[in-house]
């Protein structure tokens, strides 16, 4: 009788075990393309790949003088002006946490100057994954 229910629950698990994994799979590389685009224009001042990341309820969030500074995507998409992509510095994505439709990604990007840690929370909508909100931090490299 043991024998029967545990295959009984190996055979039935095992394929929504797989379907899970696959999805996650998935769903974890529209998230890294996601974040790929909003690196990508932050290094390029290219506003078309930000806002391609950051969905139009989008919030930036940091920290001055010890108070919280909020910007709106329109705002903030107005600090960046094309330009030559940045030498030596790059973005990359630390850590990836997805519950269903939702999920968080702490990233780094890195300049010369400055080191910059984005917690981003992104949400999927008609099947594409945005950031729907972002909080931020940098500390100076010199």
């Amino acid at each position: 009788m043991r024998v029967t229910i545990f295959l009984f629950l190996a055979t039935t698990m095992m394929p929504l075990t797989f379907l899970q994994g696959q999805t996650s799979t998935d769903e974890n590389e529209g998230i890294r393309e996601t974040i790929g685009q909003y690196f990508e224009g932050w290094m390029t001042g290219d506003t078309t790949k930000l806002g391609y990341a950051m969905h139009s309820t989008c919030k930036l969030k940091n920290i001055k003088d010890d108070a919280v500074i909020v910007y709106d995507r329109a705002t903030y998409l107005g600090f960046f002006k094309p330009r030559p992509r940045r030498e030596n510095s790059g973005g990359r994505i630390v850590d990836i946490n997805i519950t269903g439709p939702i999920a968080s990604a702490k990233c780094e990007i890195e300049t010369p100057q400055r080191l910059y840690t984005d917690y981003f929370n992104i949400m999927k909508v008609h099947g594409r994954w945005y950031i729907v909100d972002k909080i931020s931090t940098s500390v100076s490299k010199e």
